[in-house]
């Protein structure tokens, strides 16, 4: 009987990898990649025909020339906001050099103080008084505040908490270019004084407001507007650091003592809050209901826990001109503020004169 031979079923994958093994030690070297039927051809380079010539030096760049400062006609004096600084105030000092102009160095032909730059001299023409025209019809405006007054409107800028500023004003003729008319809406701060809001820009752009409700503004251009011959506005390429004031909060409240001022502070503080202010919110109604508080109480306190510190100050100022009252305590993002002396001897004086002639 001959004996069979038994194959392992794993022989074929050991000569598989003998063979692999043995090809990678001893297989022939690969081909080289500069083979010379491919290989790069070297370019001989021309002979120098001056050898002892030394090579210049490049041309160096023309230097630009200076660019010429802007020239506007506009006769105000160009600030950072409009609405929210008064002229009639000067600052104590400054947060950075006042030399630094807003503008640039030698872009503008005013010089920059470090609050405004003055304008030289310059006065309305006839040419921007005519720019108005006729007054527009009843129909012409109802037409106008259809298209422009609603929430969709692609023609509408947003008026922030630095109020009418000078670059918003370029953004104004930039609009005024295409539309006849830009839809304002107006947040924070600068909706305290609406009027005030209105008259700057009025002023500052020659139009028209022909549409007011709460903080909802349109501004029209006018028949007579000329995209070409538009003012020139240079813009500002960076914001101003605000200048240092005066302080708001005295120690001492004028017309009363010490004990008298704690006391109001105090009251104020324990008192319940008149109002609370949200942030970039619309103040339209705050003068008025402080003005309705004051008939009844002293001391109003005002709830600004989501305001920021700097937009308090500013609620301040703003209701010591309007209302008017006197600020005496900014605390942990409260407002308070004291109706003063002369309007209670006023209220006084007031109510003596009723009680007489009752009688």
């Amino acid at each position: 009987m001959q004996r069979r031979k038994l194959v392992s079923p794993f022989l074929p994958i050991l000569k598989t990898l003998t063979q692999s093994r043995s090809q990678l030690f001893h297989s022939k070297p690969l081909p080289d990649p500069y083979d010379p039927p491919f290989s790069p051809i070297p370019i001989p380079k021309p002979p120098n025909p001056n050898p002892n010539k030394t090579l210049t030096p490049p041309p160096e760049a023309k230097k630009t020339a200076a660019v010429a400062p802007f020239k506007s006609d506009l006769p105000f004096d160009f600030r950072y906001s409009y609405s929210e600084s008064d002229p009639s105030v000067a600052p104590i000092g400054f947060r950075e050099p006042p030399r630094f102009s807003p503008f640039g160095p030698g872009r503008l032909d005013r010089e920059w103080n470090g609050v405004s730059a003055a304008a030289k001299g310059t006065e309305r023409t006839e040419e921007e008084e005519d720019v108005m025209g006729s007054p527009l019809t009843a129909e012409e405006v109802e037409v106008l505040v259809e298209k422009y007054r609603h929430d969709d409107c692609s023609r509408q800028i947003n008026l922030g908490k630095g109020g009418v500023t000078h670059n918003l004003l370029d953004d104004i003729h930039n609009h005024w270019r295409r539309a006849e008319a830009v839809r304002i809406k107006c947040l924070g701060v600068p909706t305290l004084d609406m009027d005030n809001v209105c008259f700057h820009l009025e002023d500052k752009t020659g139009g028209k407001i022909i549409y007011r409700k709460i903080n909802i503004l349109l501004l029209y251009r006018g028949r007579n507007y000329d995209p070409k011959r538009r003012p020139t506005i240079p813009l500002m390429l960076w914001k101003p650091l605000a200048p240092i004031y005066p302080k708001l909060v005295k120690n001492v409240a004028d017309g009363i003592t010490f004990e008298e001022t704690k006391e109001l502070r105090n009251r104020g503080l324990n008192s319940p809050a008149l109002m609370k202010l949200t942030r970039n919110g619309v103040y339209v109604n705050v003068v008025e209901r402080v003005r309705e508080a004051f008939k009844t109480s002293e001391v109003v306190r005002l709830d600004c826990a989501h305001v920021e510190t700097s937009d308090c100050k500013k609620i301040g100022v703003k209701l010591r001109d309007l209302v008017p009252c006197v600020p005496i305590l900014f605390k942990d993002s409260q407002i308070i503020i004291w109706r003063g002396k002369e309007s209670q001897e006023r209220d006084q004086s007031n109510g003596d004169a009723s009680a007489e002639s009752s009688r």
